[in-house]
Formats: C-alpha cells, sequence, structure tokens
C-alpha cells in the first residue's frame, strides 16, 4: 500500500458489529474525508493573483530557481477545508478529558487568554527601554512573589522556558555553589531515582554530573536503604534530583528524612517540580529542605501546553543557591523596576540561560489563573486533582490492576497484571479506547511499571465527565478479560485504522511522490 493510501478512511467488514456504513466518498457523517494536501491541490492554480511586480532587479545572484517547486496549489476554500478537517480529526482538552498521565493536560481559561491579549503584555518588545515596560515587569515580578511564596524560598530564576530548561537552571546553581565551595572538580555524583523523568539524568550529565541510579521500592517510593548505601562514601556526592510526587504518582514519604541525608552528605537537593500541581498551596517545598525546584507553569498554573506554548519553567532556589540565580532578574530601585542584566552586578550569578527575561505571554496567563483562584483557591487546586485521581483509582480498581496499593495523588497507575494470558497487550487497550472517542492515557511510563497506564484527570473535570470516562475504560478491560479479538485491529472507527507504529518511526516516509499516470487502453 503506498503512502498515498496508506491511512485513508476504510469501510467496515459485514461482521464487524461496530460496522460503519460504508460511503462513496469515504466521509462518515458529518466527519469529512480529506486527503494529503497534495492530493488535493494542484501546481497550475492557486488561490492568489498578483501581477508581475515591474522594475524590479534581481538580487539572487545567479541562484534563482531553475524549476516549480512543485508545492500544491489550493484555492482559499480549498485551503480553509483542509486545515478545518483536519481539525475535526483533532482531539483536544476543549472537545473531551485528556487523561494523559504526568502531562497534566489541564482545561485553559478563557480570561488568562484575554488577559495575555491587553495591549501593553501582547504586543511588549524585549528591547524596549525599561522605563517604557514597568507594567511588564512589575506583571512578572508580582508572579515571582507569589511563585516563591507558595514554595517558601528566598529566589527564583524566572528565565528558563521550559521544565528541562529549569531542571538546567537549578543543576547549573547547584553546580556553580559547588565551585564556590572549592569543590566543583570532586562532587561529581548525582542521585536519580529509576523512576525518574528521563529529563533529570539527561541534565545531570549535560551538567558534567555523573549519574548514579536510586533503585525503587516495593511501594513505588525511593528505596531509602538503597540511598542510604549510596552514602556511606559521600564525598563525591553533588546532590539527588527527586520528583515529589513521583512519576508513580506516589507523595515521597521520606523526603525529608532525604534532604536530610543529602544535605549532611554535602549536597544539594534537586526537586523536579512537574508535579507541583498536585501539592500547590499544601505543601511548600522549602520546608522540606529543598535547595532548587523549576515549576512547569502549564501544568500547575494552566499556561498553554505544547504547541499551544512556549513554555515556561521558573525554577525557585533557597538561600544556599539564591546568589547564583542567572541574570537578568527584576530589582526594585527608588526610580522603579529594572532588569540586572551584567556580570559586574551579580558576581556569583552562573550566567546568562537566554538572551531576554522569560515568556511574557505565559507569564500573563498564571499570574492571571493564580489571581482568579487566590491562596485558597489553588489549595482547591490541588485537593480536587487528587480528589479525581483517586475516583478514577477507586472506579476502575475492580477491573484493572493498580500498580501500587493505597492512595495515590494526582495519577492512577495501572499495570497490565489485569491482562495475563488474555492475548491483549497496553497498546491494545490504548486503541480501543480510541473508539470509544478518547485520547489514550500515557502508556508503558513510567517504565518501573510493566505496561504502564497512567491516568491524570486533572483538578478541572467534573464527576459526570469522569464516569463517562471510567464507563468506557471499564468496559475495554472487561473485553480484553474475555479475549475480544476485536481488540487487536482497534480502532475501527477513526480516519485512520491501526498502523505499524514501529515500522512508520523506523522507516518514514518525508516526501510525498506523485502516483505515475495510469495508461489507459485506446479504444
Amino acid at each position: 500500500m503506498t503512502m498515498n493510501s496508506t491511512g485513508r478512511p476504510t469501510s467496515f467488514s459485514s461482521s464487524d458489529s461496530s460496522a460503519a456504513t460504508t460511503t462513496v466518498s469515504g466521509s462518515k457523517g458529518l466527519l469529512q474525508a480529506e486527503g494529503l494536501i497534495f492530493e488535493i491541490g494542484s501546481t497550475g492554480k492557486t488561490g492568489v493573483d498578483l501581477a508581475k511586480p515591474k522594475g524590479t532587479k534581481n538580487r539572487l545572484g545567479g541562484v534563482t530557481r531553475g524549476k516549480p517547486t512543485g508545492l500544491p496549489g489550493l484555492t482559499e476554500p480549498e485551503a480553509v477545508r483542509h486545515y478545518v478537517r483536519l481539525s475535526q480529526k483533532n482531539y483536544a482538552i476543549d472537545l473531551g478529558l485528556f487523561p494523559l498521565g504526568s502531562c497534566t493536560m489541564k482545561h485553559n481559561p478563557r480570561l488568562n487568554e484575554k488577559v495575555a491579549r491587553l495591549p501593553g503584555f501582547a504586543d511588549v518588545h524585549p528591547m524596549q527601554p525599561q522605563s517604557t515596560v514597568q507594567g511588564a515587569l512589575e506583571l512578572i515580578n508580582e508572579l515571582a512573589d507569589w511563585l516563591m511564596k507558595l514554595t517558601n524560598m528566598p529566589a527564583v530564576a524566572m528565565t528558563p522556558k521550559a521544565g528541562a530548561h529549569g531542571e538546567l537552571a537549578g543543576m547549573l546553581a547547584i553546580r556553580a555553589a559547588l565551585i564556590a565551595r572549592g569543590e566543583g572538580e570532586k562532587r561529581k555524583r548525582v542521585l536519580v531515582p529509576i523512576s525518574a523523568h528521563g529529563t533529570n539524568p539527561a541534565t545531570a550529565a549535560q551538567c558534567g554530573f555523573i549519574i548514579d541510579e536510586i533503585n525503587a521500592a516495593a511501594d513505588g517510593r525511593v528505596d531509602l536503604e538503597d540511598l542510604k548505601a549510596k552514602l556511606v562514601e559521600s564525598s563525591d556526592i553533588a546532590g539527588i534530583m527527586l520528583t515529589n510526587p513521583n512519576t508513580c504518582g506516589l507523595f515521597e514519604r521520606d523526603i525529608k528524612e532525604i534532604a536530610d541525608l543529602i544535605h549532611k552528605a554535602g549536597g544539594y537537593f534537586y526537586c523536579d517540580g512537574a508535579n507541583f500541581n498536585a501539592i500547590v498551596g499544601r505543601v511548600r517545598p522549602g520546608d522540606l529542605g529543598i535547595d532548587a525546584m523549576h515549576i512547569n507553569l502549564h501544568k500547575t498554573f494552566s499556561t498553554p501546553h505544547g504547541g499551544g506554548g512556549p513554555g515556561s519553567g521558573p525554577t525557585v532556589l533557597s538561600e544556599a543557591l539564591a546568589p547564583f540565580t542567572p541574570v537578568p532578574f527584576i530589582l526594585r530601585t527608588s526610580e522603579g523596576l529594572r532588569l540586572v542584566e551584567h556580570h559586574s552586578e551579580a558576581p556569583d550569578s552562573f550566567g546568562r540561560m537566554c538572551a531576554f527575561h522569560g515568556q511574557m505571554g505565559m507569564f500573563t496567563r498564571a499570574l492571571a489563573y493564580i489571581l482568579s483562584h487566590g491562596a485558597d483557591g489553588l489549595r482547591q487546586v490541588a485537593e480536587d486533582a487528587v480528589l479525581n485521581a483517586n475516583y478514577v483509582l477507586a472506579r476502575l480498581k475492580p477491573v484493572m490492576s493498580p500498580a501500587f496499593e493505597g492512595y495515590c495523588m494526582h495519577e492512577a497507575l495501572f499495570s497490565d497484571g489485569f491482562l495475563k494470558d488474555t492475548g491483549i497487550e497496553t497498546i491494545d487497550i490504548a486503541k480501543g479506547l480510541i473508539d470509544e472517542g478518547y485520547h489514550p492515557m500515557t502508556m508503558y511510563f513510567p517504565l518501573v511499571v510493566h505496561g504502564a497506564m497512567l491516568i491524570e484527570p486533572t483538578e478541572t473535570e467534573s464527576k459526570a465527565e469522569l464516569d463517562r470516562f471510567c464507563d468506557a475504560l471499564a468496559s475495554i478491560a472487561r473485553r480484553a478479560v474475555q479475549k475480544d479479538p476485536s481488540l487487536k485491529t482497534a480502532p475501527h472507527l477513526a480516519p485512520a485504522r491501526r498502523l505499524d507504529e514501529t515500522r512508520a518511526a523506523r522507516s518514514p516516509r518525508l516526501r510525498w511522490t506523485p502516483e505515475p499516470p495510469t495508461l489507459k487502453a485506446a479504444e
């Protein structure tokens, strides 16, 4: 099958109980069939009619294109319909519950979007004189104040552009502190739990550290005895990178003892704050002995996620690391707010992470979210997120296999234990969920759980929507236990049937080529 026909809507066999009526157009009701843009367009037409410019001199220096590029031309209606039809095939948080665990796909309030588009915020330019952007600096400073108070940390770096960038800021601050102590070459070992986000060891390695993994205990948390064993020889310990709540959706109950052990060994405690949305307003990381923690504004404070970004990952720092905060940062003076940008004013700073101060649009959205909730509302955000996840856990526990005993935090984690001897795999559950109208949950992560299925409903979902999702997933789980063969070929109702994802990843077709012309026999 060629690329041109792969992924086109297909008809169902008469034996398929969920079969839809086959149509000539390939469309299903209001869901329109749509080809590749190369298939619906042609090089001989365009939706724009511009006169050839007169009196202009060619400035391409002899590298003028010698032949057409072959890009498809479309009329305006064709172009609009193409992208509208593609958008109807997308899954989005505005369409339904987005169960991705670890990613926190929560609703982005429209109020935040409106505020971010206000004149003076939407059109502010980083090269403007600082005297003309005092309002923007005040907004950034107020957001920073909220972040420091919510975490009980004395300093925050606002420049990091995403969670991994925030990790880099925290680890560079730790490295700078070790160098200032004269131990930069001596302390190179960073402890990282085996269940950590993959960015943690990658960031530590990028900063020149050596990664030493910590095993997980049977309850999904850090194995404290393994940690202690790795600290017997502690002269080379730089610190630890630990996520709390962790990637299994569990709170690390021994976190204070872990912090004390690391500090006693002469190291620093970096906390991956990706899951801060589970404890915001309830727990202040600074009280737990944490030295650095990034905060994903898109996960805790509702700014757009992924392609809707750009991202933002402010990093709070303890008193021990505050002097090494990257520039630029805001300083309040008698003449107003200004950015400290030069090493001469901040000699201990580890330097600059990016050209400008941060992501203004994300800061505006995050502060709008914080102010609309207030301190009590943010506390309820965490409480509702944990409540919703535990409700999902309780609803699905009878038909699926929880990875660990007891309650979870903001996300519920299941293993593939209930699929034993059925011939059905985790991937089949995911494909079956597509037929039910949902984007699958996070699959096969964290790696410490076999066939993992990680579900994070977030605090923005109602009980009715949670029930709707749980009913669908529970039905699929029962079908799996009954060895329903149709799950092995799901999805059946999506625009494209199941594809060979392994082959697609290893041998992607990145170039479209037209079908050879079909020769017709003479009559």
